[in-house]
């Protein structure tokens, strides 16, 4: 598998879509559900769609006329690595430093913490 990359918000936003719906997906599908919100065009949809086949994320099959993509990624991979870069890029790996943001930032409440500090001893054990 292809190292994972960083996804520019607009193929991130297709992936959305990709993660949400039941393989195989089809450009009708995208433009259902994503394409009238963004106000793109089919040809849009599909030139972000051939871009992630190139990225490796989605892989593509020809049933008659019509394409269809599969995901090679999932979700879950995805976050993972977006969640590590973010760590990695601005809180030097550290999760003190993340949180300490967050709370300063006042995006955190106590009881977030409550229930982080709960999260935590559990995974002790």
């Amino acid at each position: 598998m292809n190292k994972i990359k960083k996804l520019p918000d607009a193929e991130f936003d297709i992936m959305k879509v990709v993660w949400e719906n039941e393989p195989p997906i089809t450009t009708n599908v995208i433009m259902q559900q994503l394409g009238s919100k963004k106000e793109w065009k089919a040809q849009t949809v599909i030139s972000l769609m051939l871009r992630l086949v190139e990225r490796g994320f989605i892989r593509t099959e020809k049933i008659g006329k019509e394409r269809t993509y599969f995901p090679l990624i999932s979700k879950e991979e995805y976050l993972k690595f977006e969640t590590g870069d973010f760590m990695a890029r601005f809180h030097e790996n550290s999760f003190a430093s993340l949180v300490a943001t967050l709370y300063d930032g006042k995006k955190i409440k106590d009881s977030d913490l409550d229930q982080l500090t709960k999260w935590l001893e559990e995974r002790k054990d």
